[in-house]
């Protein structure tokens, strides 16, 4: 058909003679032409296309769509924190990735990879047209465009370890197969350098500013281990940015709390009237299977093992050495008809804006009623819990509710990539792992979150006259230790954090994640298998994890290249050792 548009074209103009030898070089209709782009206009629509990417969402994505946004939530599911949910059988893919069994073809690894590859072009992009502008000032952009491309190969860094740096160079020459030798990080550095250099400090919804950059600059530096140049960073941002902790710890997972102090950098999710195209469609398997909205999928389902790390221990701090030789009780194998008491023992009051337990109020829709509101069976390895965070409040549906294709959920309650905790936290680990630690300064940015929770409004009961369970937390007197304050600070960040996406980097860059993962499959494991009596018969009720699950070796603590990139490269790219 194009063969015969041009020979038309062509006679067309033999005849009338009126015709350029360019004629075939016109802009698409509804396209813009380089040329036309070459505006502070122009540069502000490509910059607006390298933020929309951060949900994963554009045309051409390779892989699954679930896998691709921005708040990392199925890695949750390979470490302690959260199951993939729902039944055994549904999305096979995840259930592999949560189980160990991971293929290089799996296209959830593609899913998150050709994201953030979009994400670093469409930057590059950015980076390109402003070097073809001659006049205007063009800084502010140029530092967000190199904020956005240190963020993408970042979090391509954290996943993959291995993974080729796409310059402006190779994009205006359209040389993509570029090879993967090693870390990025210099490349990462330079990047959130340059956008610390280049952008303002003044706070804007939804983009970047000079403190945002220094904050992920402190971060690229953590996962290294530049501990000294880490702390510089992250200190200053602690003591001297604009941001601060909210008041309520659940307005950072509402409506109410989008883009208030604490939010330092998120994805700008919103509903809309009818399909929901601004929402959170890589989230939208991870509602009850059923629940007080009739939502739909039962996926990403807490952990009894990240539910057990909320025990206190009677003065208000947490069982740091032994939180999984107890059970927060759970109602595993127990029908919504049938008895059950929640537990009374003390609790961080961060739990239950955490997980959704049974008995106690379930963002606002009254108690959670237990197994009729879980999807998967007490043979499937998803567990009696259900995720809060990412759902909405009940007085908040009409503003954070929208809905999907086949009437799934997009929510558009905002994610947040990092928040102020963050800092503190990552400021406190810096502290304690400096070449000259400073212990009373990691004690004092930990119980500023802790205090935080101590002082929050905690989740109520039924009547709403007293809290829904037995909340104990205090700040710690002191860090006696620089190994008690490391142990304190990494168990913060999961207490802190917990169901957010960010458990499993944390464990592969501590260098615990063998041996942790391990341990919580077993355990979780023995928590799940259970003897009931029925009929009057003691019958056994287990989920199988003995043969479920594989081992996690060192392999695991990078995801596979996809062998789709590898084949499209042609062969450019090399794989991840073990796979």
């Amino acid at each position: 058909m194009k063969k015969k548009l041009i020979y038309s074209i062509t006679l067309t103009c033999m005849m009338l003679g009126a015709c350029s030898d360019d004629f075939t070089e016109i802009a698409p209709t509804g396209a813009l032409s380089d040329e036309a782009l070459q505006n502070a206009t122009g540069v502000d629509l490509k910059l607006t296309a390298a933020y929309s990417v951060m949900d994963g969402e554009r045309i051409n994505r390779q892989g699954e769509g679930t896998a691709a946004g921005g708040d990392n939530w199925w890695t949750d599911v390979v470490a302690d924190d959260a199951h993939r949910g729902s039944t055994d059988g549904d999305n096979t893919a995840l259930f592999q990735v949560e189980t160990l069994d991971w293929q290089t073809g799996n296209n959830w690894f593609l899913g998150r990879w050709s994201a953030l590859f979009g994400g670093v072009n469409r930057a590059n992009a950015v980076i390109s047209l402003i070097n073809q502008i001659p006049d205007g000032d063009f800084t502010q952009q140029l530092g967000e465009a190199q904020f956005l491309r240190g963020y993408f190969n970042f979090e391509l860094q954290k996943f993959y370890g291995n993974v080729p740096f796409i310059s402006v160079e190779n994009l205006d020459n359209q040389e993509f197969n570029q090879p993967n030798p090693g870390p990025i990080w210099a490349e990462i550095e330079a990047d959130f350098q340059a956008a610390i250099d280049n952008l303002g400090s003044d706070v804007v919804t939804g983009r970047a500013n000079s403190w945002v950059a220094k904050a992920f600059l402190g971060k690229a530096y953590l996962y290294q281990e530049k501990w000294d140049e880490a702390f510089t960073l992250l200190n200053e941002v602690a003591t001297e940015s604009p941001y601060e902790l909210n008041t309520e710890y659940v307005n950072n997972f509402n409506f109410v709390g989008e883009n208030s102090a604490e939010s330092m950098f998120a994805i700008q999710f919103v509903s809309d009237d009818g399909r929901s195209y601004n929402g959170n469609g890589a989230g939208t398997l991870n509602f009850p299977g059923g629940g007080p909205l009739e939502t739909c999928c039962g996926f990403y389902q807490p952990t009894q093992d990240l539910v057990n790390a909320f025990q206190t221990d009677g003065s208000g701090l947490p069982l740091l050495d032994n939180y999984a030789a107890t059970d927060v009780a759970n109602d595993y194998g127990i029908e919504s008809d049938e008895p059950f008491t929640p537990h009374t023992g003390p609790l961080d009051p961060r739990l239950d804006y955490t997980v959704s337990r049974r008995g106690i109020d379930y963002n606002g829709f009254g108690p959670n009623p237990g197994k009729e509101w879980i999807r998967a069976t007490f043979a499937d390895i998803s567990g009696p819990y259900l995720p809060k965070k990412n759902v909405y409040q009940a007085d908040e549906v009409d503003a954070n509710r929208g809905t999907g294709g086949w009437g799934s959920d997009w929510s558009g309650i905002n994610y947040n990539i990092m928040r102020f905790a963050d800092v503190l936290l990552m400021a406190a680990e810096a502290a304690v792992e400096k070449t000259s630690p400073d212990l009373p300064l990691a004690l004092e940015y930990v119980n500023q979150v802790r205090n935080r929770a101590k002082n929050m409004t905690y989740v109520q009961n039924e009547a709403g006259d007293a809290p829904a369970a037995n909340y104990q937390i205090e700040p710690y007197a002191a860090f006696p230790s620089q190994d008690f304050a490391r142990k304190a600070v990494r168990f913060e960040r999961r207490l802190e954090f917990g169901m957010e996406g960010h458990r499993l980097f944390d464990l592969r860059r501590w260098g615990v994640a063998e041996e942790t993962i391990n341990t919580y499959i077993e355990n979780e494991g023995e928590d799940f298998t259970i003897e009931k009596v029925v009929d009057g018969e003691t019958v056994t009720i287990s989920a199988g994890y003995d043969s479920k699950f594989k081992t996690y070796t060192d392999k695991h603590n990078l995801f596979p290249i996809p062998v789709n990139a590898i084949d499209q490269s042609g062969g450019v790219l090399t794989q991840n050792p073990g796979y």
